[in-house]
This record gives C-alpha cells, sequence and structure tokens, in this order.
C-alpha cells in the first residue's frame, strides 16, 4: 500500500515536469522520457533476480535470496528524495497559483468536471496494464513452469526487452509529436494485441530455443509496447488542465492499473489451467462456449448445427 501511495505520486509528479517544462511540438517527447523509469526499473530488477537465480541454490534464493534486490534498492530513496526537494513548481502551475485560481480540492474537481476523460484515460491505462502484466510478469512464469525454461534464461528474456524498450520509448513519443497522439496509442494498442498470439505460439512452438523465446518476447515487449507505453503520458496530460492534471494523470494511471495488475495474472493463470498449459487453445475453448450460449437464443434455431461444430461439445 505504502508503495502504491508513493508510485502514485512520483509517476505522476514526474510526467508533469517534464510535460509542462517542455517546449511547444516537444510535449510527446520530453513526456515519454519518465516513462523510461519503468524500462530500466524493470531491467535492473530482472537483471538482479537473474543474477542471484544464477549464483544462489533454489532453496537459498527462496529462503533470503530475494530480499536483496529490495536492500539495494533503498539507494534510490535518497536519489528520489534530493530530486523532490530541489524541484520547482512548472511554469504553468505557477501562473495558476498567480491568479489565485487553484482548486481547493482537487479531487472533486476533476470527477465533476472530466468524468467522461477519466473513464478514457483509465480504459487506456488498462490496455498498457493488460500487456505488461502479461509480458512482464506472467510470462516468466509460463516460462519456468510451462515450458520448463531456466528462471535465468526467462528473465534475461524480459531483462533484454526492457532494455529495447529504453530506446522506443521516446521514439514513439517523438513520433506522437509528429501524427498525434491517439493515431500512436491506437495503432500500438492493435498491434500489441495481436502480437500476443504469435509470441506464446512461438514460446511453446520453438523447439525450445532459447533465441526464439527471447525474439518472442523483445519483438512485442520492447518494440511495440513502446507505442502504447510513449505517447500515453503526453496522452494523459492532455486530459486535464493545469488546475487538476496531477490529479487526474495520477488518478487514471494508479486506480485503473489496480485491476490490469491485480486481475490479468488471474485470469491468465486460469485461462492456462482450462487449456492444459496452451493460452491459445484456452482462448479458443471461452470463444466456442461464448458461441454456443449465443446458439442457445430464441430465434437462432438455423445457427445451433454451426455452434456444435465450433464449440465441440455442449451445444
Amino acid at each position: 500500500m505504502l508503495q502504491g501511495i508513493g508510485l502514485g505520486g512520483e509517476w505522476g509528479g514526474a510526467v508533469l515536469m517534464a510535460y509542462e517544462y517542455a517546449p511547444p511540438g516537444r510535449k510527446g517527447f520530453y513526456a515519454s522520457l519518465p516513462q523510461i523509469g519503468l524500462s530500466i526499473g524493470l531491467c535492473l530488477a530482472s537483471g538482479v533476480v537473474a543474477l542471484l537465480s544464477l549464483t544462489l541454490t533454489d532453496a537459498q534464493f527462496l529462503a533470503w535470496g530475494w530480499r536483496v534486490a529490495f536492500l539495494v534498492s533503498a539507494g534510490m530513496v535518497f536519489v528520489g528524495m534530493y530530486i523532490r526537494l530541489n524541484v520547482k513548481e512548472t511554469p504553468e502551475f505557477a501562473a495558476v497559483k498567480q491568479r489565485n485560481a487553484e482548486t481547493r480540492i482537487p479531487f472533486v474537481d476533476m470527477i465533476q468536471r472530466y468524468p467522461g476523460n477519466i473513464l478514457k484515460g483509465m480504459g487506456a491505462r488498462y490496455i498498457d496494464g493488460v500487456f505488461f502484466n502479461i509480458f512482464g510478469v506472467f510470462s516468466i512464469g509460463y516460462l519456468t513452469q510451462t515450458i520448463k525454461m531456466s528462471r535465468t534464461d526467462a528473465l534475461i528474456g524480459v531483462m533484454a526487452a526492457a532494455i529495447v524498450m529504453c530506446v522506443f520509448i521516446p521514439f514513439f513519443g517523438s513520433l506522437s509529436d509528429r501524427i498525434g497522439r491517439t493515431r500512436v496509442y491506437f495503432w500500438g494498442s492493435l498491434l500489441t494485441a495481436f502480437s500476443a498470439f504469435p509470441a506464446f505460439w512461438l514460446m511453446l512452438n520453438g523447439g525450445h530455443s532459447t533465441l526464439v523465446v527471447w525474439l518472442s518476447i523483445v519483438v512485442p515487449f520492447g518494440i511495440l509496447y513502446a507505442a502504447v507505453y510513449g505517447p500515453e503520458a503526453a496522452l494523459f496530460c492532455e486530459l486535464f488542465d493545469a488546475k487538476v492534471r496531477y490529479t487526474g494523470i495520477s488518478f487514471v494511471y494508479q486506480f485503473s492499473g489496480i485491476f490490469a495488475s491485480g486481475i490479468t495474472p488471474i485470469i491468465a493463470t486460469a485461462l492456462l489451467k482450462t487449456g492444459g498449459g496452451q493460452l491459445g487453445r484456452s482462448v479458443r475453448m471461452w470463444c466456442s462456449r461464448g458461441w454456443c450460449r449465443r446458439c442457445r437464443r430464441p430465434g437462432l434455431g438455423a445457427m445451433r448445427a454451426v455452434g456444435r461444430c465450433a464449440g465441440g461439445r455442449g451445444c
């Protein structure tokens, strides 16, 4: 809970500073720079855990090794404190204060004036959160438990994707300055969604080739996902005015993240169990069941035969 409170304030503040200090026509690029913190953090975390997994036995890692990464990260707290204590208000918000136009309760003002934008932002954030948790979290367990790949190799694949992501996040942030945030986000969302199917097919049918598995993570997660996460910060900032922007972007990002981060691994694990270890088969089974239910509706009797063929049973 404390970590969530800290992240909720720090992410929004970092993005806000980058966006409002950015020169005209470069806000997408500048706002994407704090987003690189996600990939750097993921890279460092994966690298440290991979190193610990390589040097320690499973018993040692589970007993005390996993705590080492948390102790090492404590040094970053002091870096964050230094930045926070020495940063100034942005010119845009300073102008609001000078006019005495600050809102007394930003959260209430945000709810009253921007209900539609809140829902739009939460929906966009959910796309990002689902994909990140599938490839950044769930894929590690899938590779180690289903594909039987070593934990170190799985973590190296995620770490490689994070390194590549550091380059492509600002690239797509800059691209959003030229062709628009929504256009980049829209096509990025479609590409990431469709890339998940061939990626997991390659993980399962790649002939146990470590390089193939790594590519199946790096391409969708390191490159295509950046098309979503890169322009996202500026996209959220433009949903709200300066009075409630800090509150708005933090709320949209973190509140929607609760559902994306909390529910996605559970759903993925349930689908994996249903399909006997094959996600593609699980999706087909669920789609078939949904088709069968539709075929039972009155007036669709002519489609029931088709439903039996598609579902294979239960129609």
